[in-house]
């Protein structure tokens, strides 16, 4: 219970009575005072939605209401009648003598992390873009750790979207990869970017319902890993996920999984222009951000309902209704490209023995990449592709080294998109880039032989791109830009391009100028991260960048791990030749997107400004 000490005189009963509000300040808080219905009240003056005065406001039959956006409040308890402005702290009131004593601390303010972590659920329930901003940036500031959120955007966007993992989850899942590449500042718009969009994706759906696992832990992962796939290949959707669950429920490990879901997600050539497999491949990476598995691999999660469980199962969905590019003409026709693949895979797309052979052929071989084999990826010939591809698997390739060739050609793609070509075309390169990407990065997580066919899907999606690049947009060679100039300037010329429609091959050569300058890459990361999150970036070029910066560190580990010469070069010199195409890629890409309105940012500067308690309104 407060004390007398607690209260602080604020101003005369006769002259609170008389006005009906007065306006104090009490150990620097602003409290609004009013004479409503015989009793004294007191809130806080600022309103919790946009800081505008409420002792400007009208209180009538027990409601305060703010004038600047007609919030409600119920003038008691603060309590709001319109979750987008929270709640308004009150002060207990006491009169002596004619004077009215105020205590400035709320009798109910809940400690920072706990009223921003409420605030977060409902901005998610409510799909509230502000309070969404306020509550990610408060989280943050009261030095919670980004996973926390992520985690709670990731089970909200898994139980309230009956449609499944989608372009908000993934999202959120990118913006968890590149958090660590950003400034302090820049993290928070990343949090802010991934959550909004999970709010923004769920609403209006359904609630997804789950199936449970099989009462049983006795089938082996084989038959459960055919069980699966024969549902999505029928479009089952509640015996896939039962299968799913069950391969959770029992124990499986990260590899087993992934092997169970990348194989069902492979069994057509590209399905929904790539978006599938990265959206499967990024189920997992955010599972490791909020600890869906353990440092061995294994599941874990909270209680009987562990995370994996609703996030993997979140894929089913769009595996189960994904467009299959084995039916479309442009695989058909002119060339029947599915043909082609379904020689090496040894039956139909789904097929594996083909690939079992070569791989078994090339067993205990280490491979080394020969020449021309880079630029036989991005030729004009399919079946050379096809063959070149294969020949390596069956000379020891693995799968992961070929998926990081073939993501190369996808980044050089984008790299050498042609301007002359209709906008829309940029996101056919982006689309085989992530698609690339995601084989790339699931090649890590498990070796099982069904990614080989995603290497050759991509592959054959990068054929399929090759008009794009006509004529390709030059990319300087490693040393070619070295003009000696400061690496900062470089930067601040390669964000002034991002306010200037059309700067695309200027933004590629400003990224070659910045890194043959001795410009550290972590500098040139903050600098397209920040200019990224400050646009209103959308879906593909959120995964752009993401997958640019993946491909960059792969690149760099790559290289690393091969010793002191890699391509009969140095490695310094191999290094920067290939980990800079999807540097300049990614800066093209931006390019052509920006500027946008940048909405989200003039909603993120104000919910930074509210939660450090400045005003807004100006009135």
């Amino acid at each position: 219970m407060p004390t007398a000490d607690d209260f602080h005189a604020v101003a005369s009963l006769e002259d609170v009575e008389a006005s009906g509000r007065e306006l104090a300040s009490v150990e620097g808080t602003p409290i609004a005072i009013f004479a409503h219905e015989g009793e004294i009240r007191a809130v806080n003056n600022r309103c919790p939605h946009m800081a505008f005065p409420l002792v400007e406001g009208t209180v009538d039959d027990g409601i305060l209401t703010c004038h600047w956006h007609h919030a409600r409040f119920e003038l008691s308890c603060g309590d709001t009648f319109d979750p987008w402005a929270d709640d308004v702290p009150t002060y207990p009131v006491e009169v002596r003598d004619g004077t009215v004593y105020v205590n400035p601390n709320p009798p109910r303010d809940l400690p920072p992390d706990e009223h921003w972590a409420e605030r977060l659920e409902t901005g998610l329930e409510e799909n509230l873009r502000l309070v969404v901003a306020k509550s990610t940036i408060g989280l943050l500031d009261a030095g919670i750790d980004f996973r926390d959120p992520v985690e709670t955007a990731l089970f909200f966007g898994t139980r309230y979207n009956d449609s499944g993992w989608g372009s908000g989850l993934t999202i959120l899942g990118c913006m968890a990869n590149v958090i660590g590449d950003l400034s302090p500042e820049d993290r928070k718009r990343a949090l802010y970017t991934g959550v909004r969009h999970v709010a923004d994706d769920c609403a209006g759906e359904s609630v997804n319902f789950d199936q449970p696992s099989f009462s049983t832990d006795a089938v082996p992962f084989d038959r459960l890993k055919s069980w699966f796939r024969d549902c999505v290949e029928v479009r089952d959707r509640a015996g896939a996920e039962r299968c799913l669950r069950t391969a959770v429920a029992t124990g499986r490990s990260e590899a087993e999984l992934a092997e169970l879901v990348f194989a069902a997600a492979t069994d057509h050539p590209y399905l929904s222009d790539g978006h599938l497999l990265d959206f499967a491949n990024t189920a997992f990476e955010a599972l490791k951000h909020v600890d869906g598995f353990d440092d061995s691999g294994d599941v874990s999660g909270r209680g009987n309902e562990p995370i994996a469980g609703d996030a993997l199962a979140a894929v089913v969905e769009p595996i189960r209704t994904a467009a299959r590019s084995d039916e479309r003409s442009a695989w058909r026709q002119p060339i029947d490209l599915i043909a082609l693949l379904e020689d090496v895979y040894g039956g139909d797309v789904s097929e594996t023995s083909g690939l079992e052979e070569l791989v078994e052929e090339g067993a205990g071989t280490s491979w080394s990449r020969p020449d021309g084999f880079r630029s036989a990826l991005l030729a004009d010939d399919p079946e050379a592709i096809v063959d070149a591809l294969a020949d390596a698997a069956a000379e020891g390739a693995t799968s992961e080294e070929l998926a990081a060739e073939v993501a190369h050609a996808a980044a050089t793609r984008v790299a050498q998109f042609g301007t002359a070509n209709e906008f829309g075309d940029w996101n056919t390169v982006h689309h085989t880039f992530t698609y690339a990407n995601a084989v790339h990065v699931a090649t890590r997580r498990t070796d099982a032989v069904e990614l080989y066919r995603g290497v050759f899907d991509a592959g054959i999606s990068v054929y399929l791109d090759r008009f794009l690049n006509t004529p390709p947009a030059p990319i300087p060679d490693a040393g070619e830009e070295d003009t000696g100039r400061d690496p900062d300037a470089i930067l601040k010329d390669l964000r002034e391009t991002f306010d200037v429609d059309g700067e695309v091959n200027e933004s590629g050569r400003l990224v070659a100028e910045f890194l043959d300058c001795g410009g550290k890459s972590a500098d040139l990361r903050r600098t397209l991260g920040h200019s990224l999150l400050c646009e209103d970036a959308g879906f593909h070029t959120l995964q752009n960048l993401e997958a640019a910066f993946r491909q960059y560190d792969l690149a760099t580990a790559e290289a690393a791990a091969r010793g002191d010469r890699a391509d009969g070069v140095d490695v310094g010199s191999a290094l920067e030749s290939r980990r800079r195409i999807p540097l300049i890629a990614t800066a093209r890409y931006m390019s052509a997107h920006f500027p946008t309105r940048r909405e989200a940012e003039q909603t993120f500067t104000i919910a930074t400004r509210l939660n450090r308690g400045e005003a807004i309104h100006e009135g």
